[in-house]
């Protein structure tokens, strides 16, 4: 008895251990979860990055840099650009060969916002859905 005993007690902690393990991992997987898109323009070398859960958006492209291999420039979230509801985003690029901004979409209430680069930091416009009125739109 006395070794069942133990035996019980070392496998509820290894399969504790192990489930511990195993949500640490996905709550790890799920906190970094990223999705990058290019942008359209046809002549530009930038990419966006939306947070999934946040719609955080951000971009980079590479600059040149005198007697360098070039650099990273990167663009952080500015007016509209930042954390948004908790939901599930994604970006979209048009097909549009002269569009420096992406869409953002709202996967579970199909709201999209426009976002592009100005100045240095990536602006997003609010976000509107078919079936929302534009803000500033009179109401019958």
């Amino acid at each position: 008895m006395r070794g069942r005993t133990g035996y019980r007690v070392r496998s509820a902690g290894l399969a504790a251990g192990l489930l511990v393990t195993s949500l640490l991992a996905a709550g790890a997987a799920q906190g970094a979860s990223y999705e990058f898109v290019p942008a359209p323009q046809a002549d530009l070398n930038r990419v966006y990055r939306v947070d999934k859960a946040t719609g955080e958006v951000i971009s980079c492209q590479y600059g040149l840099q005198e007697n360098t291999i070039g650099t990273t420039l990167c663009f952080g979230p500015g007016e509209g650009a930042g954390p948004q509801a908790p939901s599930e985003y994604s970006l979209v690029a048009s097909r549009h060969l002269r569009e420096a901004g992406v869409f953002r979409v709202n996967q579970r209430t199909g709201a999209m916002s426009i976002c592009y680069v100005l100045d240095d930091a990536v602006v997003c416009t609010p976000q509107g859905n078919a079936g929302s009125a534009a803000p500033g739109a009179a109401k019958p």
